[in-house]
């Protein structure tokens, strides 16, 4: 089908890269997904350690925040993909495990999330601060534990706050995953690259990847707005 449409449509140079972009889009899936994943611990995480940790572990949290917030990501990135992998292999060189092949797509999703956590971070943060006092000392009157009042009265009451900035970031994310192309990771960017330069159909080959990120963005977005208005039902939203 894929050949068919592209001599129909005179575009025959499109035939044999198809599945490269393919492949490179689904990569990128990956990336985003896994990374988004990684960061949404972290920023639980960071979170949590912000608002009810010690002395120690808010400094060290907010020095994490403020460097990757502060560093481009494309040199985060660089750092963390090259310095990162060789940091890790000299540990377990270290302790007797021995050096061990980092794939490209871990590395990324490790990249992505260790970046996406620290704005993660700052979103959930102000999302509990938003949370009313009164609301959780009400459930520390009817004896919840921690864990109990985080699960049955901070995070349904944290969430409408927090989605509009986690959406956000998700769209980010999608579009971060081309800055691994750097690294000579294969992604839908560097995939739209090679073929580009194999035909030299610059143009057409870059387009058709812009419209795949916009149609990413806009399929995200529908689905942001419709778990938006799912949990933000009973929210008094201004006229």
């Amino acid at each position: 089908m894929y050949e068919a449409l592209t001599s129909v449509l005179n575009l025959d140079f499109l035939a044999g890269w198809g599945h490269t972009l393919l492949d490179g889009f689904i990569n990128s899936m990956y990336i985003a997904f896994g990374g988004y994943a990684l960061g949404m611990v972290i920023g639980l995480l960071g979170a949590s350690g912000k608002l009810y940790g010690g002395v120690v572990t808010r400094d060290l949290l907010e020095v994490y925040t403020t460097v990757v917030r502060a560093v481009p990501e494309l040199v985060l990135i660089l750092i963390l993909y090259y310095a990162g992998t060789e940091a890790l292999n000299a540990v377990l060189i270290r302790i007797g495990i021995g050096q061990v092949d980092i794939s490209g797509l871990v590395a990324g999703i490790v990249v992505i999330g260790v970046c996406l956590g620290a704005y993660l971070t700052e979103v959930i943060r102000g999302a509990i601060k938003a949370v009313p006092n009164g609301e959780i000392e009400a459930g520390r009157s009817y004896g919840m534990g921690p864990f109990q009042i985080f699960r049955r009265i901070i995070f349904p009451a944290m969430l409408p706050h927090a989605l509009p900035g986690l959406g956000n970031y998700w769209l980010t994310t999608t579009k971060d995953t081309a800055l691994l192309a750097v690294v000579g990771f294969t992604e839908l960017t560097l995939a739209t690259r090679q073929a580009a330069g194999g035909t030299k159909h610059y143009m057409t080959f870059y387009l058709t990847a812009g419209a795949i990120y916009l149609a990413v963005s806009i399929v995200s977005g529908l689905i942001i707005k419709i778990i938006e208005a799912r949990f933000g039902r009973g929210m008094v939203r201004p006229a």
